[in-house]
């Protein structure tokens, strides 16, 4: 092949990286057995593609060529370092390192490590949130900072949670394969959880100056229809539901200058009519089960808004009563709050106001900056400007999004 533009080079490698960095990583997982080994084989393989791909020209799968080249330099690594005793306890690792070991091919590439990765990540002897903050980190590729800011952690915190789950994977020889289907409904609710926790934050970043990130969300769709592959459980269908009926309002959730647009404001002409029509038809798939659980609620909800044809059409009365239904399964702050928000739509923002000062005094909310923007909205409606204005200036200050931050600032414009 030609020698190429390492300007053009880096374009591809950085568009490779974007694209397929995680799926590598998961596979270089699975062929060396150690999250920190693959994590250096990663780098490894980027750093030789850096000074192959000039002057050989690009691979014509780039990922399968990546990955061979982070797995047989993690083993020249470690041949060198004479570190193989830990890996005798490790057949299955010690066969992927071997000198007989085949050339890495497509087809190997197309079983999904990625998979694997979030039932390990979400194993039951991890605790809760040590297994978001390692499936955010290592399947997900979300920076310390970035998990810290979404879940109101001190960042230092947060790097000590996912150590200490690898750590616990290693020590553990918590195998990396998806569970039999024996085991698999005990896993599946924190999987879920983790899942729905990585789509809201590609849905509605948590910092930043995006938005949303539409590969965080597009991930974790991608991780919902494999699981209802693996298990057609009613509330997989009712997470996948949930996932595409949010994602059919992204391209009309901002301005093309990326600023906010509410719902009731938006243009439901750009709403995606085929997921929403894939996403209507999981949720009657769903109900047409016996258990009903919290994801299958809160995508009939969400169905409910996409099938309106415009905002004054939304039956609010079902959606109040679909809140009431979801806050007896899975009682929670948040629920509760998304509930005053749909009774001010139903009956008018005073007795929205007055649920919402009935939660706020329950306490779990102070924290909660879509709470007090909530709240805000409220007393804007009903003409109480300074009230408003206070709760605009604490949903501020506990806002990190800008998009979010500049609306709220308008907000607080208008009640000057």
């Amino acid at each position: 092949m030609p020698a190429l533009d390492t300007a053009r080079v880096r374009q591809e490698i950085d568009a490779t990286y974007r694209k397929e960095s995680r799926r590598i990583f998961a596979t270089l997982i699975r062929l060396l057995g150690d999250f920190d080994r693959a994590e250096e084989a990663l780098s490894d393989a980027f750093r030789a593609a850096m000074e192959k791909w000039p002057e050989e020209g690009l691979p014509q799968n780039p990922a399968a060529w990546l990955v061979s080249a982070g797995r047989f330099k993690s083993i020249d690594k470690q041949r060198r370092e004479k570190r193989f005793d830990h890996l005798e306890d490790r057949p299955d690792v010690s066969e992927a390192l071997s000198d007989n070991a085949a050339p890495l091919d497509e087809i190997e590439l197309l079983e999904d490590d990625r998979l694997r990765l979030v039932f390990t990540c979400c194993h039951p002897a991890l605790a809760p949130d040590a297994q978001v903050a390692l499936t955010l980190r290592e399947v997900c590729g979300l920076a310390t900072e970035e998990i810290a800011s979404a879940f109101l952690t001190p960042a230092p915190t947060i790097a000590q949670r996912i150590v200490r789950a690898k750590a616990k994977i290693r020590d553990a020889n918590i195998p990396y394969q998806v569970p039999g289907r024996d085991e698999l409904p005990d896993r599946l609710d924190s999987v879920l959880r983790v899942v729905y926790l990585v789509f809201n934050e590609g849905y509605s970043a948590s910092s930043g100056e995006s938005a949303t990130r539409a590969d965080l969300s597009g991930e974790a769709i991608r991780l919902g229809r494999l699981i209802l592959q693996l298990l057609p459980a009613a509330e997989v269908r009712g997470l996948l539901a949930l996932m595409l009926l949010h994602e059919s309002r992204r391209e009309a959730r901002a301005t093309p200058d990326g600023e906010l647009v509410l719902l009731d404001e938006q243009d439901r002409s750009r709403w995606n009519r085929e997921l929403i029509t894939e996403g209507s038809a999981l949720v009657r798939a769903a109900f047409s089960g016996q258990e009903i659980g919290p994801y299958c609620i809160q995508a009939a909800i969400a169905a409910v808004h996409a099938e309106a044809p415009q905002a004054l059409d939304t039956d609010w009365a079902e959606i109040v009563g679909l809140y009431d239904l979801l806050l007896r399964v899975t009682p929670s702050p948040i629920i509760a709050l998304n509930r005053s928000v749909a009774l001010a739509m139903r009956d008018g923002p005073e007795a929205g106001l007055l649920e919402l000062d009935r939660l706020m005094a329950e306490g779990g909310l102070e924290k909660y900056q879509l709470a007090h923007a909530a709240r805000a909205d409220f007393c804007r409606r009903l003409g109480r400007r300074e009230e408003a204005r206070q709760s605009y200036e604490r949903a501020l200050e506990l806002t990190a999004q800008g998009p979010a931050r500049r609306f709220l600032e308008k907000r607080l414009a208008e009640m000057a």
